[in-house]
């Protein structure tokens, strides 16, 4: 680094770690190799791997219920909406600007109404 540059660098240690997604041959196969270790080697073999026994053992869950599909990784992120929810949703919001148009028309009917209701009386008060 040069002694005159104000930068500082970057350290690898610092940089955003993504996670990590295993196969369901690579899950199957961490299963197999846990299961044959003996009982004082397992805590070290999951440190040595970064893996967790509640990991393992959903791993194993998954496997007996859904076999080896739901080992594979799922698809992340939000699941896209159905075009036709996106459409109710558009229809919704425009019935309701609608109704609150025929409310507010609604509401200048009946204050017509009055309007000319005074206006008469004030006429047949003056008449009179």
């Amino acid at each position: 680094m040069n002694e005159e540059s104000n930068e500082v660098p970057t350290e690898p240690t610092l940089e955003r770690r993504t996670r990590r997604q295993f196969t369901s041959a690579e899950k199957q196969r961490l299963l197999s190799e846990y299961d044959d270790l003996a009982r004082g080697e397992k805590g070290a073999w999951l440190r040595r791997k970064g893996l967790y026994g509640a990991q393992l053992a959903g791993w194993r869950k998954t496997l007996s219920e859904q076999g080896t599909q739901g080992l594979e990784p799922k698809a992340g992120g939000r699941k896209a909406k159905d075009p036709r929810d996106r459409r109710i949703e558009e229809l919704e919001r425009e019935k309701a600007r609608l109704e609150h148009r025929a409310r507010v028309a609604e509401d200048l009917v009946d204050l017509q109404k009055k309007f000319f209701t005074l206006v008469e009386e004030a006429q047949n008060g003056n008449s009179q």
